[in-house]
């Protein structure tokens, strides 16, 4: 299988099911920044970090594989609509929430409580998973857009806004196993 197929040359791609689109498509835009979180994703679990939080990251991204392949389904496909997509495991469970729930709940445990904003930064690897967050809101955005548009899963939203506070959680706690400074923001009066 070759990687190019020259059929995206003139704007448009196709979506699960064959349906052609314009690369600017709310569906394209959604999915295609699920991937730049994946990616960011990646990025984070390529650093030197307690390999529980890169297991948790790899499934993650192994998740964020299935929010793509739901968002690049069009609601009008008939054979997934049937509940062809849970019988191959392409699905987004209340499960995988209370997974990143669970996993926040634990780092919180060893943190001081925050009573102020805090700025991104103080280490690198913390940085990174600032962008990532960001990044994570906007694909959580971009996906309740597509939404309005054309109803998708509504776990896929509740999974995005879960992913993250688990990525600022897991900011935070990385500030805090790193011993970097966490930066609170203190508004001028």
């Amino acid at each position: 299988m070759k990687i190019y197929t020259k059929t995206g040359d003139t704007g448009t791609t196709a979506l699960y099911g064959g349906t052609r689109v314009s690369k600017h498509h709310i569906r394209i835009e959604s999915y295609g920044t699920v991937d730049e979180l994946n990616s960011h994703i990646g990025l984070i679990r390529d650093q030197d970090i307690n390999p529980l939080y890169k297991n948790v990251l790899v499934e993650v991204q192994d998740r964020l594989f299935t929010v793509g392949a739901i968002l690049a389904t069009p609601p009008e496909d008939e054979k997934l609509k049937s509940g062809e997509r849970r019988l191959k495991n392409l699905g987004i469970l209340e499960s995988d929430v209370e997974y990143l729930e669970k996993e926040m709940d634990t780092m919180e445990e060893s943190l001081p409580v925050m009573t102020h904003f805090v700025l991104p930064g103080g280490h690198t690897i913390v940085s990174y998973c600032h962008i990532a967050r960001c990044v994570c809101r906007r694909a959580e955005r971009l996906a309740v857009h597509l939404n309005d548009i054309e109803p998708t899963e509504e776990l896929v939203i509740k999974y995005l806004n879960r992913l993250s506070d688990y990525l600022f959680v897991l900011a935070r706690k990385l500030s805090h196993d790193l011993q970097a400074d966490e930066v609170q923001w203190i508004p001028r009066k």
